[in-house]
């Protein structure tokens, strides 16, 4: 009699521990996926005008198209009048132009030369700063747009809307606000306030906030925020 019991006694335990591993097992499993969709990657989702290129970490130069997903560390280039808007994960984007190089790091932007207009849509919380550096500075932006135009040997920062956060390379920390730049030229440093007919103008002309299909969601903020009206479209 103890003999039957006791086998049947072991085989409910080893029922038991191989249930108890599938079930874990299968936590693990479905743990996973969420996380994965939880953190899309950076995708094109306009090329309004070409030439504009792709360089993935392995592989040579192609041309951007749009819905194309983009791989960290991977270049960007445009030649006038090339343009491109990607969209990042979190509600940040950011559009390019100009004969511009830009690195796409998993924790900022590496503008080499361009212009480049980004922004974090209205709403949106959590995560870092969304953040560009350049040869001569770094611009972290949160819930707001930012225009920067980067040479050899000269830097623009303007704050279309929302505060900019600025770290120059020799240790300076400078905030633009609404309607404020920050330009670095032959070495000097000089901060300035365009006035509302000077932003109208800019915007106006602007290769960057104009002749896109994909939408800007931070475009009517920064026109109400500046008190400048919506132009005939450029495109």
């Amino acid at each position: 009699m103890v003999l039957p019991i006791t086998l049947h006694s072991v085989s409910q335990r080893l029922g038991l521990l191989a249930g108890i591993a599938l079930a874990l097992s299968g936590s693990v499993v479905l743990g996973t996926v969420p996380m994965e969709a939880a953190t899309p990657a950076p995708r094109v989702v306009d090329v309004p005008s070409t030439p504009a290129f792709i360089k993935p970490p392995q592989g040579g130069e192609r041309p951007a198209r749009s819905g194309q997903t983009l791989s960290y560390e991977s270049v960007l280039r445009t030649q006038k009048p090339g343009r491109l808007q990607v969209q990042l994960p979190n509600g940040r984007s950011f559009r390019l132009g100009g004969d511009a190089v830009l690195r796409l790091g998993r924790q900022r932007l590496d503008l080499q030369r361009g212009q480049i207009i980004a922004w974090v849509n209205p709403g949106t919380k959590g995560g870092a700063p969304l953040t560009i550096h350049t040869r001569v500075a770094t611009a972290a932006i949160v819930g707001t747009t930012v225009f920067i135009e980067a040479s050899d040997t000269s830097l623009k920062i303007f704050s279309w809307e929302g505060e900019v956060a600025c770290t120059t390379t020799d240790g300076q920390r400078k905030t633009l606000r609404s309607g404020e730049q920050l330009a670095y030229e032959n070495g000097t440093w000089a901060k300035t306030r365009l006035t509302t007919q000077e932003a109208a103008a800019r915007r106006q002309k602007s290769i960057l906030l104009n002749g896109f299909s994909a939408p800007m969601e931070t475009l009517p903020v920064l026109e109400r925020e500046l008190g400048i009206s919506t132009p005939v479209s450029t495109r």
